[in-house]
């Protein structure tokens, strides 16, 4: 088990290293482009890390959200059987 975890938290760091490397290349883009005045791609990339960030949070609250009417119609389905 703890082999296993630590493989795990090896694998993140290795692999992770490599996100670091594109970040500067588009923090130097962006960089330029507002320095030139043009602040379309400053926006559009920030529009995409927002959505990058909330797509993940929204797909758990969608599945959270259907999960509990589930259990909540399931919990009712068995007090009605039970009452009958």
């Amino acid at each position: 088990m703890i082999k296993k975890s630590l493989l795990a938290v090896a694998a993140v760091l290795f692999f992770s290293v490599k996100s670091f490397s594109q970040c500067a290349m588009c923090k130097t883009t962006v960089v330029n482009n507002v320095n030139n005045g043009e602040l379309n791609l400053a926006e559009g990339l920030n529009f995409g890390i927002m959505y990058l960030f909330f797509t993940p949070y929204l797909i758990i609250a969608v599945v959270a959200f259907f999960w509990y009417k589930n259990s909540r119609s399931n919990a009712k389905n068995k007090q009605y059987k039970s009452l009958t």
